[in-house]
């Protein structure tokens, strides 16, 4: 706090977690969730055969984590479907992906400079989410520290736990893509922001919930725009849990999907080596889709 004080930040953070995420924040949120959607396989197929799974996974896309939370809480999975003005707003964004004339929308919000503000502003919906998540659960289960961080965790990690289900409706099965089996970034780093807002809340972090709302939102948004601009498929964790987990656990967190990714270890086999990469998430693959489909347009 001192050190937020000496940098005159206290206001700053206190003034940026009041600022309101609809329509502008949530709008960016529903362009950059179901463009991912769009880059899985056959989604374009499915959209002009079967519209309404189509809204559906889009749905699921842009609400699926209010669905888990809600589920974990004992609350109406439904619930939040009844804010009309968010549905119609994702909806209207996934019509205007998939069906409007040309693909001029979905050119333009792919166009990489824009796409980069989308994917900024998603971080900051998805920071804001974890911590009204905890908040939340919190007035559930005052001393609950596992139920928040859950509950933290599930919001913002959003449809990546919820694709195996997702993809059922688009007709594919995949279980070898299950996210807790092979976390991406976005759904580690929610992992961790859950921890320290549960950390915050049950004032065992000594740091105010603006303070850190706006502190992990900058290392979120400077890390997802750089993977994005990148076109990169690491983790920032994975330094750190590359020395961690083998201290902790045995082994690095993910097993062969961290040897893959620095390379393979000394004195490995063939069978090493014949190792299997671990399937990427939605978000790792979007930037490789988009290219190919570039290509073959060219």
């Amino acid at each position: 706090m001192e050190l937020l004080s000496a940098l005159s930040l206290g206001e700053l953070a206190l003034s940026f977690s009041r600022v309101p995420l609809f329509p502008v924040f949530d709008l960016s949120y529903f362009i950059v969730s179901i463009i991912y959607l769009k880059y899985e396989p056959g989604a374009v197929e499915l959209s002009r055969r079967h519209p309404v799974a189509s809204w559906l996974c889009a749905m699921l896309h842009c609400f699926g984590s209010y669905i888990l939370a809600d589920l974990l809480l004992g609350e109406p999975i439904i619930d939040y479907f009844s804010n009309n003005s968010s549905v119609l707003l994702a909806s209207a964004v996934w019509y205007l992906i998939f069906f409007c004339p040309l693909d001029l929308f979905y050119k333009c919000v792919c166009f990489l400079p824009v796409k980069l503000v989308f994917v900024a502003m998603k971080e900051v919906v998805r920071v804001r989410k974890i911590a009204v998540g905890i908040h939340h659960a919190h007035h559930h289960y005052h001393h609950g520290w596992f139920v928040m961080i859950a509950t933290g965790w599930v919001k913002g990690s959003g449809v990546a736990l919820l694709s195996n289900f997702e993809q059922l409706l688009r007709g594919v099965w995949k279980p070898e893509t299950n996210e807790i089996l092979h976390m991406s970034f976005p759904t580690k780093a929610s992992l961790y922001g859950s921890i320290l807002f549960t950390l915050q809340q049950t004032r065992w972090l000594p740091v105010s919930k603006a303070s850190l709302i706006f502190i992990f939102t900058m290392f979120m948004v400077s890390c997802k725009v750089f993977l994005t601009a990148t076109h990169s498929h690491s983790s920032p964790f994975d330094v750190l849990e590359g020395y961690a987990c083998p201290v902790l656990f045995g082994t690095a967190w993910g097993g062969d999907h961290h040897h893959n990714n620095h390379g393979a270890p000394h004195g490995g086999g063939p069978g090493t080596q014949q190792c299997a990469l671990s399937p990427k998430s939605k978000e790792e693959l979007s930037e490789g889709s988009r290219k190919k489909k570039t290509k073959k347009a060219d």
